[in-house]
């Protein structure tokens, strides 16, 4: 039943939001998902036949509305485009809402080792920050204000890395310090930014 995924109203999606982080992944019920709308069971399994589908379209939604809010960054240059995309995605539990939206995320990350429908769907969030990393990267090679030495691609994989640790941490421990992004900036400007180049990296 998932072709009718699309046409789910909102309602349902911002349910099993709630629902997934007060109950966990497991011990959430559609049941748990019905209590925090104004839906029936059946109005549920009208669009999805399981907990598993409806999540899937969950993690579809969820990414819509990722990838909306990070398709562009602003700034003058590459340089001031890459630190902007990083903060913009590491500032998200400033944002009302967000720890619900990272928690709910990293209860079903907890499942994606035993289940390949959940990871292809988690794979196109790391996809999507790689390759907006790497096209900033790569924009800065060619306008000169990161090193021509820099691979795209590398530096891409390890920002992601940054990103999801960041988060990850955020949710299992708590509220991190300003000390990965100062020393975000420290790499930044000793190891991406050209010899010469006019870019300015605040701390």
């Amino acid at each position: 039943m998932s072709d009718a995924a699309p046409d789910t109203p909102e309602a349902i999606m911002d349910a099993t939001d709630s629902a997934l982080c007060e109950h966990g992944y497991a011990d959430l019920t559609m049941q748990d998902i019905a209590d925090a709308s104004d839906k029936s069971t059946a109005a549920l399994h009208y669009h999805f036949d399981t907990k598993e589908e409806l999540l899937l379209a969950f993690l579809d939604h969820l990414y819509e509305e990722f990838t909306d809010e990070y398709a562009t960054t602003e700034g003058e240059n590459a340089v001031e485009r890459l630190v902007g995309f990083v903060d913009d995605v590491l500032c998200r539990g400033d944002i009302e809402g967000d720890e619900a939206f990272q928690t709910a995320l990293l209860e079903i990350k907890a499942q994606a080792p035993y289940a390949d429908p959940y990871r292809e769907k988690l794979a196109q969030f790391d996809a999507f920050v790689r390759d907006r990393v790497e096209e900033i990267v790569a924009d800065g090679v060619a306008e000169g204000t990161v090193r021509a030495d820099v691979d795209p691609a590398d530096t891409a994989a390890f920002i992601a890395t940054l990103i999801d640790g960041v988060n990850t941490r955020r949710v299992t421990i708590g509220e991190t310090d300003g000390g990965t992004r100062r020393t975000f900036l420290a790499y930044v400007r000793d190891h991406l930014v050209a010899a010469g180049a006019d870019v300015e990296v605040e701390p």
